[in-house]
């Protein structure tokens, strides 16, 4: 048998120790129905304190804004409101919550593209606004002296950025102001003076690339040092987010994972994947071609850290390090961590339906998305890939398929191109045998679809799964939880539960009488921690 291709999950203490409370997951799963959503609202305030210590570390103020589409929870965004913290709202709906769940205005922010009920409760209540176009800022604008409104607080959100004498680009975005477009912006707040108050400037960058940040954040600063020479009074950089969460206990797994798909994808070794599906991959004439469309599971800088690393970052083009700019004009940041500030704050369960055994793969089935056998590969190539991929299929019966009690929706994962192993809670039955050892399976949905795979990817695990048992996917809050999730062929979305634990998560077995629940509906904080049981 082949070595497993494990990718394990990174767990912390805390989610560590949830996943040992066997009985008390099997409980919450039996009584709430499968899949569940569980949220640990404490460990969010955990992840924000090693946040604040980066800022302490370079001498900056300014807030943290909590990504609110990162999650739905009530539970996340209460406990966040009982702490320092600040929220990022992209909706009327995120806004509304955000502010029935504690959050007062000087501690929100309205981002992304907005409606105008969006922006009318925006002003009126008095949060600040991230615009996003000059079309934006004039309906805000109007609103304002419509309604009679005190003016409003904005930051502009700017793109397209560049560093004279360095070769360097940020990528383009559909969001913000084109840097070279910020004189006009400005003359349009100077129009709307009487409407808006300018008090920063920010970003909004899809990558991980710390060069690319680098050129943005340096170019933020050199806008408000244009906006402080037409008279305004701007002080904040806002960063946005994407500071990443490190999903991998193991570097070297996820390093031989992606090894071993890019040989499967140029036939070199059996195929890893439900119906040839390549994440991106494809093999012209025994060339590799495309690229991983996968999130990089591993990532040994992230989060907090992310940030310290790219605050040390020199300037690209001023020289000095970026935090060193930012403190030399007294100026603040804000930043918007969404999936690094729930980071390890939330499991999904999903219950075992079904394990049968499939029938050998056809390796010469063409992916179901698409990614068929080049046609332009020789047919000597052909020959020899149907042969080492038949007598692959000689050495032994196929893999497990493990239907669940869920679907891709409720479980977001590959949808956000994070591979991970789930964690197997066997259901609790004493004087079973125990199982032989490592399977090698493919998690499909509960939806009448063929397209319904929770994992396109052939998952290996330590043991079988059985009917009866849970699959815990690991570390799904941050947009994998409930981003997509829907009630398609009338299967109920995912229930959401907040749990919370009497001390520390200390691995002396106690795990199942420790921990606490209510409906994430019904959480609120420093009142649940008092209350001992279910809700």
């Amino acid at each position: 048998m082949d070595v497993p291709l494990y990718l394990e999950p990174r767990l912390e203490s805390r989610l560590a120790s949830l996943l040992r409370a066997r009985t008390f997951l099997h409980t919450l799963a039996g009584g709430l129905g499968s899949p569940l959503n569980v949220v640990l609202p404490d460990r969010m305030a955990e992840n924000l304190a090693a946040f604040r210590a980066v800022y302490r570390r370079h001498y900056l103020s300014g807030g943290i804004f909590f990504a609110h589409k990162a999650n739905r929870s009530s539970a996340l965004v209460r406990r966040l409101a009982a702490t320092e913290a600040a929220v990022d709202v992209a909706s009327l709906g995120e806004l509304q919550h955000a502010l029935g769940s504690g959050f007062v205005p000087d501690r929100v922010m309205a981002t992304g593209p907005k409606n105008p009920e969006f922006l009318w409760l925006a002003a009126r209540s008095g949060t600040t606004v991230n615009i996003d176009s000059p079309v934006e800022l004039d309906e805000l604008a109007a609103l304002v002296r419509d309604y009679g409104l005190p003016r409003t607080r904005i930051l502009l959100r700017l793109s397209g950025f560049c560093t004279p004498g360095v070769r360097l680009l940020t990528r383009q975005s559909r969001f913000g102001t084109a840097e070279a477009e910020l004189d006009g912006l400005l003359k349009s707040v100077e129009r709307h003076r009487d409407a808006v108050e300018l008090t920063g400037v920010g970003y909004h960058l899809d990558t991980t690339s710390p060069a690319e940040k680098a050129v943005a954040l340096e170019g933020c600063v050199k806008a408000l040092d244009t906006c402080r020479a037409r008279g305004f009074t701007p002080r904040a950089v806002d960063i946005g987010g994407g500071f990443g969460t490190d999903y991998l206990a193991d570097g070297a797994q996820w390093q031989r994972y992606t090894t071993e798909l890019t040989n499967a994808a140029l036939g070199t070794r059996p195929p890893m994947t439900w119906r040839r599906h390549t994440y991106g991959l494809r093999n012209e004439n025994g060339t590799l071609r495309g690229a991983l469309a996968l999130y990089p599971a591993h990532r040994p800088t992230a989060g907090a850290q992310y940030l310290d690393a790219l605050l040390s970052l020199p300037a690209p083009s001023l020289g000095r390090p970026l935090a060193t700019l930012l403190l030399e004009n007294l100026y603040e940041l804000h930043t918007e961590p969404g999936r690094a500030l729930v980071d390890q704050c939330g499991v999904t369960l999903a219950r075992v339906l079904e394990v049968r055994r499939t029938e050998a793969t056809d390796r010469t089935e063409p992916s179901d998305r698409g990614e068929s056998t080049d046609r332009r590969e020789s047919t000597d190539d052909r020959a020899d890939n149907a042969d080492r991929a038949e007598a692959a299929d000689r050495t032994g019966p196929g893999h497990l398929l493990v239907r669940l009690d869920a679907n891709a929706d409720d479980i977001g994962l590959e949808e956000h191109g994070v591979l991970v192993d789930p964690v197997l809670v066997p259901r609790a039955a004493p004087g079973g045998a125990p199982d032989a050892g490592p399977v090698t399976c493919y998690l499909a949905g509960n939806l009448c679809l063929e397209a319904d795979m929770i994992t396109r990817r052939a998952v290996h695990l330590p043991s079988a799964p059985h009917p009866g048992d849970l699959l815990a996917f690991a570390n799904t809050a941050g947009y994998c939880m409930d981003f997509s999730a829907d009630e398609a062929q009338q299967q109920p979305v995912a229930r959401k539960v907040a749990v919370w634990q009497d001390g520390p998560a200390d691995g002396t077995g106690r795990e199942d009488t420790s921990w606490h629940w209510c409906l994430d509906e019904q959480y609120w904080p420093h009142v649940n921690r008092r209350r001992k049981g279910s809700a």
